[in-house]
């Protein structure tokens, strides 16, 4: 029953991530619910939804360009030193201190997610191209940061970074989206793995019905004209989720 729950659980989060973003609301709780450790459910779930990122970046490869005033190689520079350090951030964390963060994350990721049609348009009119390279780099830092140490609202939270540092096309801003996410799983799996972090019984039937509902989301995907209903359960799920991790 718990591989079950974690196979069908990996096959919605996948179809979610391609579609609107949330899987994590999906994969992370359906972990901890299996006896995965948090610290290690964590772990698991992004290292689960990294060939849904890399297939879906694979899929964007040549509508990638830069704007604003970072290039693309310094876009990738810092946002890999960002999941290095989110990433060991969560090593130096206890699954005591870890459970009780986890409810304000998935509480901040709901909201985040939540807001993101309205944080994405502010961003995207108050881009900060003008403040230079340096401020756009940190603001990158920050997100990337966040993302090597839990995944929830990752990509909504990437695009509205895009948008402050000056990025105005929103199909470019998905497909680095995308490349980015595939990144940051990339380099934060590979420290986890290298210290032992990884549930395998549990990431290796995830991973694999992931990135199949990332291939049947992504299908579907340019067919829905109407994501409002979708992140609308989206929410309801993390809001559920929360609530049940702050009652533990």
């Amino acid at each position: 029953m718990e591989t079950l729950l974690l196979v069908v659980a990996g096959l919605f989060a996948g179809v979610l991530n391609a579609v609107a973003g949330g899987g994590t609301f999906l994969a992370f709780p359906a972990l901890v619910y299996a006896g995965v450790p948090p610290v290690s459910a964590n772990a698991t779930a992004t290292l689960a939804a990294m060939p849904g990122y890399i297939g879906s970046a694979w899929a964007y490869r040549h509508d990638l360009r830069a704007e604003g005033r970072l290039g693309l190689r310094a876009i990738c520079v810092v946002s890999a030193i960002g999941a290095f350090a989110g990433a060991g951030l969560l090593l130096v964390t206890s699954d005591a201190v870890f459970t009780g963060v986890v409810p304000w994350l998935l509480l901040a990721a709901t909201l985040i997610f939540a807001a993101g049609p309205s944080v994405l348009a502010f961003t995207r009119k108050q881009g900060l191209a003008e403040a230079g390279p340096l401020l756009s780099a940190m603001v990158l830092l920050a997100v990337a940061t966040y993302g090597g140490y839990f995944n929830g609202g990752l990509g909504i939270m990437l695009l509205a970074a895009f948008g402050l540092i000056g990025y105005t096309d929103l199909h470019n801003m998905n497909g680095l989206k995308n490349g980015l996410s595939a990144l940051l799983s990339l380099i934060a799996s590979a420290t986890f793995i290298a210290a032992g972090l990884i549930a395998w019984q549990a990431a290796v039937p995830m991973a694999i019905s992931t990135a199949i509902g990332g291939f049947i989301g992504a299908h579907y995907s340019r067919k829905v004209k109407n994501t409002k209903y979708l992140r609308m359960f989206i929410v309801a799920v993390g809001v559920v989720m929360s609530g049940l991790f702050f009652l533990r």
